[in-house]
């Protein structure tokens, strides 16, 4: 069982430095990222309903729209999105919509944690991963 242990201690290290290094003092929480990764895939065009559309469709869970707003608030003030006012419609009674995009810190930053995310998979050892533990 030793070896075994082993792997486990390198595994939190290598978390360790990715949190550390990856964030570097801006450490972003599972919805979080999943809030990150939807504004991603919109480039530009992400809002509220449309992240909360993409996250229930995605993940199969039921996501309030207030805890993405608080995410995209959130990811704003750590530099990972920015946002604009897009134009008003009349669907939306002349209000117009936040449209949130990737600044180059949260491109850098999906791209790290999938990067790192990919690395601790592949220490997984295969036992594992096949339920013969």
């Amino acid at each position: 069982m030793q070896p075994f242990n082993k792997k486990l201690v390198v595994i939190f290290d290598l978390c360790s430095t990715f949190v550390q290094e990856i964030m570097k003092g801006t450490s972003i929480g599972e919805f979080e990222e999943l809030v990150l990764l939807a504004v991603g895939i919109q480039h530009n065009e992400a809002y509220g309903f449309s992240i909360t559309e993409e996250l229930e469709k995605q993940t199969g869970r039921t996501i309030n729209m207030r805890a993405v707003h608080t995410a995209l608030y959130r990811l704003e003030e750590k530099g990972l999105v920015q946002s604009q006012l897009g134009g008003a419609t009349k669907e939306r009674g002349g209000r117009r919509k936040r449209l949130f995009g990737l600044t180059p810190n949260g491109r850098t930053a999906i791209i790290e944690m999938r990067e790192a995310r990919d690395k601790l998979w592949s220490l997984i050892p295969k036992v594992v991963i096949e339920g013969k533990l």
